[in-house]
Order: C-alpha cells, then structure tokens, then sequence
C-alpha cells in the first residue's frame, strides 16, 4: 500500500507499513492492544485496538504481510477484535481507511462496516473514509 499510494514516513509517518518498535510500544503504553497472527511461530498479520470509551472503540494497523494475504488472515484478526471489542462492552468499533483504496472498503462493508465519512487531512496525502461496525451486545454480531 505504501508503494502503491506514494506513502513514506516523510508524508505519512503513522501509516502502518513505517511501524517502528518505539511506536507500538507507546501505543500500548497509552491502552492500544495488539493482536498478532502467528503460523508456524512466525507473524503473519498484526491489528490494534484502541477503546477510546464506553461507546466506542477503534481497529487500527491491520496489516498482513504481502505473502500471507487474501488467506482470511486478515478476517481472522478483524473477528478477533470484534469479540474483545464485544467483551469490552462497547457498542461501535470504527476504522479509518484510505478512501481512494475502494477494494478494502468494499471488504469491510462485507463484513458489516458501514461508511460514515469521508475526510482530508492537511497532514496526510490521501483523504481518510471513516467506517464503523455496531456492536449488538445480546446477539451474534457476525455472518459465519
């Protein structure tokens, strides 16, 4: 993606693909929880989530490595943090997502995103789409 959308650490340093240690682990020092997808006792994907409140909470830096994707790893790890979100009581789990990138929109849409908005940031080269799930706490939330 970071090819394919021109993205460096210059113009987007937060974007997963210039994740560095020190940046994970301020991020879980400030309550962000990764999950990481393990094959054979080897990372194939990683996901954050973020609880901002009671109401809300974020997925962040899914990332699967280019080898490992269209395997349903990244599914996997989305459902994962579906059900902690589940547990943690909260009733929205939104996503921001490059908006020009309409294939990955379209894949969380399938599994019950819906998109709210779409914005520019002065500080990114791309416009964000904002997306989110709702959580219903006293059913399954999810198609099989």
């Amino acid at each position: 993606m970071a090819e394919r959308f021109g993205l460096t650490k210059e113009n987007c340093p937060r974007h997963p693909s210039n994740c560095e240690a020190d940046w994970v682990e301020k991020d879980m020092d400030s309550g962000v929880t990764y999950f990481i997808l393990e094959e054979k006792g080897l990372a194939s994907g990683c996901v954050a989530l973020e609880k901002t409140n009671n109401e809300l909470s974020y997925l962040e830096r899914l990332a699967v490595l280019p080898d490992k994707r269209r395997c349903g790893i990244g599914k996997v790890l989305v459902d994962h943090v579906l059900d902690e979100a589940k547990l943690s009581g909260v009733r929205h789990l939104n996503i921001g997502t490059i908006a020009e990138q309409s294939e990955l929109g379209d894949w969380y849409r399938k599994i019950g995103f819906v998109e709210i908005e779409t914005k520019e940031f002065a500080h990114l080269p791309f416009q964000v789409r904002f997306m989110s799930y709702e959580i219903k706490p006293n059913c399954k939330n999810r198609i099989q």
